[in-house]
């Protein structure tokens, strides 16, 4: 795969495309609704294996543990996997879906932070705020392409403190 390296890198991190036979898993709840069906639009524009774990239509009743909880079963369920998660502001997402051991969820407003996240924490899970995020395509897209193609580091202290995650 080609590299595509950021400004001001050099060090041959970055890819252009996801990972080969990676799947995505993709929830919302009402907040996030009208962006999910967007990304979801633009991972299969992308040629990438997505699954809707929903909400599949609008309804704003529902709430956000019950797809977090649906997207961490099906990461850790299938390898090569990974999930975006939206809700109003990404942080319940996040902590819902962080109460599964092996779940390395990730509030991620901005380009750079997606990269860190997974460059140092193996993130799995992306959750985007959609109150921030709704109204502008290329600042989410840039945020989920840099996720999606930053490969973990695998520096011996991050996969120290990855497994101290995963023992508490």
């Amino acid at each position: 795969m080609g590299l595509q390296q950021p400004p001001g890198r050099t060090d041959g991190r970055y890819r252009e495309d996801a990972e080969v036979g990676m799947k995505v898993f993709l929830g919302a709840d009402h907040n996030g609704f009208h962006l999910k069906e967007q990304v979801f639009a633009y991972l299969s524009k992308r040629e990438i294996d997505v699954e809707d774990v929903g909400d599949r239509e609008f309804d704003a009743e529902d709430d956000f543990p019950e797809f977090a909880q649906m997207a961490a079963i099906k990461v850790l369920g299938e390898d090569d996997s990974r999930a975006i998660l939206i809700c109003g502001g990404g942080q319940g997402m996040c902590m819902a879906a962080n109460r599964f051991r092996g779940i390395r969820a990730s509030v991620i407003w901005d380009e750079y932070e997606a990269r860190m996240t997974r460059n140092d924490n193996d993130s799995n899970v992306l959750c985007l705020p959609s109150r921030i995020l709704d109204n502008d395509p290329s600042e989410w897209q840039k945020i989920i392409d840099a996720w999606l193609d930053t490969p973990f580091a695998g520096a011996a202290r991050y996969v120290r403190r990855n497994r101290q995650l995963d023992e508490m």
